[in-house]
Order: C-alpha cells, then structure tokens, then sequence
C-alpha cells in the first residue's frame, strides 16, 4: 500500500500586540510668579569718602615775546599794574579760573579744578591773543606744577599721638604756631595737613594718582599705629 503524502498543519500565525500608547508629557508647572507687591531691599552702598580738588596751578609758554601792555589791550577787562606786581592778571568767568603772564614769556593758570579746565583757560587766552594780532605759540606745552586737594577722614585725629608714633623726620607739629600738622610721604613726594577735625589737605602733588596713593599711605600708617579706625 502506498503511504498516503502528511499532511503539514500550518500553525496560526501570532497576533501582534498592538504597542502601548504613548502616555501624554506631564504639562511643566509653571514657576511662581512674583508679586509686584513683594519688596527687594536693595544692597547697602558703602559711602565713599571722595578726593575734592581745590585749585590746580599749572604753567606754560604763549608766546615767544609778550608786550603785556598790548595784552592789556586785547584782554578785556585784564589786570596789569606793574608798580605794584611784575605780571597780569586775567580772570575767567566761565571758568573762574585766572591766568598771570609775564614779560618772560611764562603763563601760570591758576584756581582750575580739573584739567580739562585748565587747558580751556589756556586755548580760550591764546585765541583771544591771536584774534588781536598777537604771535602765539600753537599748541603749547601744558606742565602741571601744584594740586591740592582736601580729603575727610571722618575720624577726630589724636594729632599729639601722630606726632610721636610717626617720627619727627617726617612730621612737623608745633600746636602754638599753627594747628595742622605737617606730613611729609616720601613716595609720591606729597606734604599732608592734618587737623584734629580729621580733614586733610594734601598739596605738592603733580598728578591726582599721587593725591590718592598719597591719602592710602596715610591711612594704612594711621590704622596700623591704631591711630585711626
């Protein structure tokens, strides 16, 4: 008998599972939002104990000949006297700063507080000058030679003990003659006044950076004496 073929029984095929639905994203919460109403206090500011220039002296050259009674001429309103002083004298308003010239040919501007007024005073006087036919040098050469400056220590000086704790070589300090003592700092090369009440005065400075290295060397010596807190 022949055998009869099998018969292969296919199996059912797999179902696939349907893929999880992705769950929606969680929705951000959304940071407090704050109150206008609420304050925030602002940091405290340490006040700063600032450096007042008083007067800047400098000198320069206008000219190379000056006949200073034609410049009484073309300088409204100069002062120029010379059998009580050798120079004139010419003030600026705008700037209320003032300018002496000498038949030597040099020019002092003094009472500017800033440098930029001073060669204001300067370029404002050599204009005039030139305007009234005057042979002026353009561009002069502008030297600082003095500053001074007032600087508050906010602190009563004990001006007795500075005396004594900073050394005689350095300090000048005779109370019946005068009430300031006398300061010398040797790098820059600056003299301070100090007075009981605190206040400084520092002059002989030819830049404002040795005001202010000036007033820091003061400080530290004071502070590490214990002289000043």
């Amino acid at each position: 008998m022949s055998e009869k073929p099998k018969t292969k029984t296919e199996k059912p095929k797999a179902k696939a599972v349907p893929k999880a639905k992705a769950k929606p994203k969680a929705k951000a919460v959304s940071k407090a939002k704050v109150e206008p109403n609420s304050k925030v206090e602002p940091k405290a500011k340490a006040e700063k104990q600032k450096i007042s220039i008083e007067n800047i002296v400098a000198s320069t050259t206008l000219a190379e000949k000056l006949d200073l009674n034609q410049v009484a001429l073309a300088l409204d309103g100069a002062e120029y006297e010379p059998e009580q002083f050798p120079g004139l004298v010419y003030r600026l308003k705008e700037e209320r700063t003032a300018i002496l010239l000498f038949r030597s040919e040099k020019a002092n501007c003094t009472g500017a507080k800033t440098i930029e007024s001073v060669k204001k005073t300067i370029k404002t006087v050599s204009k005039k000058l030139e305007m009234a036919g005057l042979s002026v040098i353009k561009d002069p050469i502008i030297t600082v030679q003095n500053i001074v400056a007032v600087y508050d220590l906010k602190n009563d000086l004990n001006l007795n003990a500075i005396a004594i704790t900073l050394g005689l070589e350095r300090v000048e300090y005779e109370p019946e003659q005068f009430p300031g003592l006398v300061y010398r700092v040797a790098d820059p090369k600056v003299v301070m006044l100090l007075f009981g009440s605190g206040k400084v005065v520092c002059t002989g400075a030819k830049k404002v950076d040795d005001i202010e290295t000036g007033v820091e060397t003061l400080k530290k010596e004071l502070r590490a004496a214990g002289l000043l807190h």
